[in-house]
């Protein structure tokens, strides 16, 4: 079980200030939407060379020209680059199809997504590699959480490995990690703690003992 940080809210410099605390502690360094939207790819290469032994995770979340955006992504560093579930097929298998060429990896982020089971079933039959339950921000603020979807998308993905994002606190976690998925998304969780390096050790072992 993998341990991703999130990071949405800060410029290249604050980032790679932030993940010199916990890089220890932690998997998957993720670039966020906003911060892509904010500073480009930039921010993907410039975290990729500062941290080559992390993966990288671009959250773009792509939803057309999957192949295209794969390049380059890929081409700015990323290892794990994001597509939406509420895509075209077309649209991810071109996104599967790239990330095959240059031994990257695809997950497909279902926020949005209304029948999660069916359309994980879907999905997973395209050939990702990681298929994400995520509640947003706009719905975590009115209480919800990504728990059950990732039971839910557990009990029928046979091929892809599982992800959940959303909210997630050191006080959760303990019930996420029951539920087993491959990767866990903490971003506020972390980046919102005074003490970041010790939430995370703290996260790494409730992980590593579940």
């Amino acid at each position: 079980m993998k341990l991703q940080l999130a990071l949405d809210l800060v410029n290249i410099p604050e980032g790679i200030d932030l993940v010199k605390e916990v890089q220890d502690y932690i998997d998957i360094v993720e670039i966020g939407t906003p911060i892509v939207i904010d500073e480009g790819l930039h921010a993907v290469k410039a975290m990729k060379d500062a941290f080559p032994s992390l993966e990288v995770l671009a959250d773009l979340k792509v939803m057309d020209a999957g192949g295209y955006e794969v390049m380059r992504a890929s081409e700015a560093g990323a290892d794990i680059i994001t597509i939406l579930g509420v895509s075209e097929d077309e649209t991810i298998r071109g996104a599967v199809e790239e990330a095959r060429k240059r031994n990257k990896k695809i997950l497909v982020d279902m926020i949005g997504v209304k029948d999660l089971e069916t359309r994980a079933k879907q999905v997973d039959a395209l050939g990702v590699d990681y298929i994400c339950v995520h509640t947003g921000y706009d719905l975590q603020a009115v209480g919800q959480n990504s728990f059950d979807d990732l039971r839910t998308i557990k009990g029928v993905v046979k091929n892809a490995k599982t992800a959940v994002a959303g909210g997630i606190k050191l006080n959760t976690l303990p019930e996420v990690v029951k539920a087993e998925p491959d990767i866990v998304i903490v971003g506020g969780g972390i980046t919102g703690e005074s003490d970041k390096q010790s939430v995370a050790r703290e996260m790494r072992n409730i992980i590593q003992q579940g």
